[in-house]
């Protein structure tokens, strides 16, 4: 098929990556000339591994390609993606004035009849409103069937879980056009769930909301752990085994972070407030995620008392491993945390010192570009993002850099052999037994 897709961010470049990839003639439209001349070069814009590789492939094979011309973009479009952004707006309201200002552009270079896939995340009742402004803006004589398919990418693993996704959610009110999507994924071989428009839109909150209230409540599980003696790995390996529960989204840590998150549980919040309802458990989820974002924190002042003129390492900024993503990022929270207690810090991170860069700069601030540079007389240490690069770490050589042997893991991510050979070590870990040896 020709597919154009509106929008090359992370979704929006994914995607198109992904849908070349089996084959089908896809142009990326956007209005960034900047981005679209280095996508056109086989740059990617964004961290995320396999992409850059996917992108150049699919560009050389001239199965891909990019433009900022709406009207060359939609010449012989079977499908049209929309993957505008949707960020947050005031009260957790998202803002979909971009998704506005594109079907708007979309219907003035419309030509022919079509069908426009909205992959976006978007409150309920959204497609259809995308529907309206599209009408209203085309010609009388095209017509435009809308379906939602919305998006249920990971961000490090875009690649895989666009091509073996574990469903493909697909709403509208024509089968006719959902016919046609599903010959779009047909080689993908993954199951497809029908539905209609608002259920689809659900959908994608719903899901995000559950996953981070899973979070929170394992974080909640640590928290006891710690005041009655239980390990909560233990304990969470012990809930996963039941096919009920599964295992997945119970790492206990330092809460949840990143562009989905955060921004789909307020949204959903918010249109629960919308239709009179008062979803509390989204409230508590929320809160609970924010007080554990200082749980290292205060472990450190529990141990140190002032941190003031203190030295502390932090190794990892991005959400999670595998992206450079630093939107909500915990690691956020526990610097200026840090920084307001007047200590100094070193960071390292393999992909996200840039971006950090840019939100965070202060003298008291260090972005180091190796591990051990960050380290090195450090009176403490914060694990904060489970990089391969933090797990497989040469701990001895971390500990004779640092100026006190002390490690507050976020991730509980270290080997607990490795860390028994170490004779002097103190090691808070979270919803776990301390290990403290002084002498």
């Amino acid at each position: 098929m020709n597919v154009s897709v509106i929008g090359t961010g992370y979704v929006g470049l994914s995607t198109g990556v992904c849908l070349a990839e089996i084959g089908h003639q896809v142009t990326c439209i956007d209005i960034d000339k900047s981005k679209i001349e280095k996508l056109n070069k086989g740059i990617s814009p964004i961290y995320e591994p396999g992409l850059e590789r996917f992108l150049q492939k699919n560009i050389n094979t001239k199965r891909l390609s990019f433009t900022t011309c709406y009207e060359e973009g939609l010449i012989g479009s079977d499908i049209i993606v929309m993957t505008v952004g949707t960020p947050q707006g005031p009260e957790g309201k998202p803002d979909l004035s971009y998704l506005e200002r594109a079907a708007v552009d979309i219907a003035s270079h419309l030509n022919e009849d079509t069908i426009i896939v909205i992959k976006s995340t978007v409150p309920v009742g959204t497609n259809n409103h995308i529907k309206e402004i599209i009408d209203k803006h085309i010609a009388d004589d095209i017509k435009v069937d809308i379906v939602s398919n919305p998006e249920f990418l990971r961000e490090g693993s875009a690649i895989v879980d666009t091509l073996k996704a574990d469903r493909i959610i697909l709403g509208s009110n024509k089968p006719s056009a959902i016919a046609k999507v599903k010959e779009l994924y047909s080689t993908l071989n993954i199951p497809i769930l029908e539905t209609d428009i608002s259920s689809a839109e659900m959908i994608k909150y719903a899901s995000n909301a559950f996953l981070a209230l899973k979070i929170s409540y394992i974080n909640e599980i640590a928290n006891l752990c710690e005041l009655v003696g239980a390990d909560v790995m233990d304990v969470s390996k012990g809930m996963g085994m039941d096919r009920r529960i599964g295992e997945s989204f119970l790492r206990p840590g330092i809460g949840y972070g990143g562009s989905c998150f955060p921004k789909d549980v307020l949204a959903l919040q918010h249109s629960a407030r919308d239709a009179g309802m008062t979803f509390d458990l989204l409230s508590e989820t929320m809160h609970i995620n924010n007080l554990q974002q200082l749980v290292l924190i205060e472990k450190a002042k529990n141990r140190f008392g002032e941190l003031k003129d203190m030295n502390f390492a932090v190794l990892g900024l991005a959400f999670k491993p595998g992206t450079d993503d630093i939107r909500e990022a915990p690691s956020i929270t526990i610097i200026q945390e840090l920084i307001k207690s007047e200590a100094y810090v070193a960071t390292f991170d393999p992909a996200a010192s840039n971006n950090m860069e840019q939100v965070i700069n202060h003298d008291n601030v260090n972005y180091c570009t190796s591990l051990y540079e960050a380290v090195e007389n450090a009176d403490a240490l914060f694990i904060i993002t489970e990089w391969d690069e933090i797990i497989s770490m040469d701990l001895f050589q971390v500990l004779s850099l640092m100026k006190q042997p002390v490690i507050f893991d976020g991730r509980n991510c270290l080997k607990e052999e490795q860390l028994l050979e170490c004779e002097k070590i103190e090691y808070y870990p979270i919803g776990r037994p301390n290990l403290l040896r002084r002498s």
